[in-house]
Formats: structure tokens, C-alpha cells, sequence
């Protein structure tokens, strides 16, 4: 079957953009900088959010509470209706060439609990926000069912605030296979520069879950692989962006920032967040990426003129 995606018109014109060497329109050109800053928030998720100015983050990833009643922190009567607080909140803080990723589920049976798909209708019919992609998670090992069959995955979606969203593909391109390789090298459509860097890792990603054992963990029942987190951190964001995550639980997204040279908020209405949080400092190589320096309940205004001016 013939491959369509060679006869769309918009995507023959950004291949052809990449042969003439001709530079993207969302291309960012970040001005050198010395350390990154990493800012910790023991606070509510919207408390926090209202207070956050317009435009002062690039990137948004969280992994809400599902209101599986796992602790304190994950029960809601109705989930929906506080997820919209949020959800609320998104647009207004998000710059012109951010992402937000929204993880999730939908395995859920009812609106008391958290389901991703009305978390999607909702941001659709009622924000301006984009769906670019919905990223399949899948991982092998998991929990068996007896009277469904049982999940091997989750979802989130990636979701932007204009057309101009930021996207680096070339940073987390997946290495192709001998023979791939020389199957696609001989397709004259393709660019051969490309496809030596790799190939695109499709919205369906295969990676493992943390077993109970894994050297990451750091206590929190639901934390997710950094390897995760570091996928979405290097697509979609550059080197002196800020990051938010508020719902930190673990503090991955601080970890993953620090080694991949970002800028991150971290909030969660937990104060194990900073117990975890130093678990993560503990792990981390230090001989790679930056210096960074760790900031708590900073005045939210100070910490945005430190990674404005650094």
C-alpha cells in the first residue's frame, strides 16, 4: 500500500525545508546560561496556578491524581470538576510556544474517578487549547485482571497553545536497525542525514515500567521512569526552558530537568515532595549537564527574574 503520508502537501514542504537547509519558523536560538534553577512548592495545584503570571512556562507536565484513593492526596468526589480548575488555568500560563502533556488513563468507569477522555472533551470544547498527539505508554510487566483484560498501558496527551508550538524531533529520534536502515536509505524520499540520526519513535512507546526494586525509586507509589519523562523534557522543550510540574509527587521532572539543562517549578500539596526530591539529588550525576541550585517557596516572581536573567 502506496504510503500516503509522502503525497501531504505539508509535510512534503518540511522535508523539503530540511534539504535546503532552511531553518523552521518554532526554531528557539537560547542565549547562553549558567545554572539552571529548580524551585519546590509544598501547595495546592490551583492555589499555586492562580498566582503563576501569563506566559511563564514552556513546558507543562503533570501526572494528576486518577482518585484511586491511593492516599490523601488522590481522592475527589468528583473529579472533573476539580480537574477544570486546573485545566482552567493552562492556557493563560503557558507561553506561545509551549506544550502541556496531560498523563492519564482510561480504564475508569464513572466521573468520580479520573479519566483522561473527559479530561481531553473538556479541554477541547471548553479551552483553546491544541491536541497535537495522543503518546501511547506500554510497558510488559503489570497487574493481572480477572474481569477485564489487563492494562499494559497508559496515555497522555500533548496538547499546545498556538500553531507554533515547540517540537525537537532530532533529540529523541530512536537509533533504526541495520537492516531498516539500509531499506530506508534506499528510498530516495527520505533524507539520508535523517535517517542516520534515527528514526521517529511514533506516538507508541515501549518502556518499562519501574519494578519494586528498580535503583530509581525514591518511595512515591506512583512515580514514573525518568526515561518517560525525559522523552517528553527533550522533545518538547530547549536547553533554558522553564518547566512545570504541579502535581510533582516524586519530583522526576526536577531530576530530568537538571540533567537535560532545564529550568523547573516543582508543586505538590504533599511535603514528601522534598524528601523525595533529594532522593533524586542523591542519584544524579553531577559531572553532567550544569550547575543547578535548588529553591524553596520562593517568591514565584523572584524565581521567574533568575531564569530570565541567567
Amino acid at each position: 500500500m502506496t504510503n500516503k503520508s509522502h503525497y501531504n502537501s505539508g509535510l512534503r514542504k518540511l522535508v523539503q525545508q530540511r534539504r535546503d537547509c532552511i531553518e523552521h519558523s518554532t526554531a528557539v536560538h537560547v542565549e547562553d546560561f549558567e545554572k539552571t534553577y529548580h524551585a519546590l512548592y509544598t501547595q495546592d495545584a490551583v492555589e499555586f496556578l492562580k498566582i503563576l503570571p501569563n506566559s511563564s512556562v514552556q513546558l507543562v507536565l503533570i501526572d494528576p491524581p486518577y482518585n484511586l484513593e491511593l492516599e490523601t492526596w488522590d481522592k475527589f468526589a468528583n473529579y472533573l470538576e476539580w480537574a477544570k480548575q486546573w485545566i482552567d488555568e493552562l492556557y493563560r500560563v503557558m507561553s506561545d510556544n509551549a506544550n502541556c502533556v496531560i498523563f492519564g488513563g482510561f480504564q475508569f468507569q464513572d466521573l468520580k474517578q479520573g479519566d483522561i477522555l473527559e479530561v481531553l472533551h473538556y479541554t477541547r470544547h471548553n479551552t483553546k487549547l491544541r491536541l497535537i498527539n495522543l503518546i501511547v505508554w506500554y510497558y510488559k510487566n503489570g497487574m493481572s485482571a480477572h474481569r477485564y483484560f489487563a492494562n499494559r498501558h497508559e496515555e497522555a496527551i500533548w496538547l499546545s497553545k498556538t500553531k507554533k508550538y515547540y517540537f525537537n524531533l532530532d533529540a529523541v529520534r530512536v537509533p533504526y536497525d541495520e537492516e531498516s536502515k539500509r531499506a530506508a536509505l534506499r528510498d530516495k524520499r527520505l533524507i539520508a542525514a535523517n535517517i542516520e540520526k534515527g528514526k521517529n519513535p511514533t506516538n507508541v512507546w515501549e518502556i518499562g515500567r519501574l519494578n519494586g526494586n528498580s535503583s530509581e525509586r525514591v518511595g512515591h507509589p506512583t512515580q514514573k521512569p525518568k526515561e518517560v519523562i525525559r522523552r517528553f523534557v527533550r522533545a518538547l522543550s530547549y536547553e533554558g526552558a522553564v518547566v512545570l510540574d504541579f502535581f510533582a509527587g516524586s519530583g522526576t521532572t526536577g531530576a530530568v530537568c537538571i540533567e537535560e539543562n532545564r529550568h523547573s517549578i516543582l508543586v505538590d500539596s504533599d511535603s514528601s515532595l522534598k524528601e523525595y526530591f533529594n532522593k533524586h539529588l542523591q542519584k544524579l550525576d553531577t559531572t553532567k549537564g550544569k550547575p543547578f541550585e535548588v529553591l524553596e517557596q520562593i517568591r514565584i516572581t523572584e524565581y521567574l527574574n533568575k531564569v530570565r536573567t541567567k
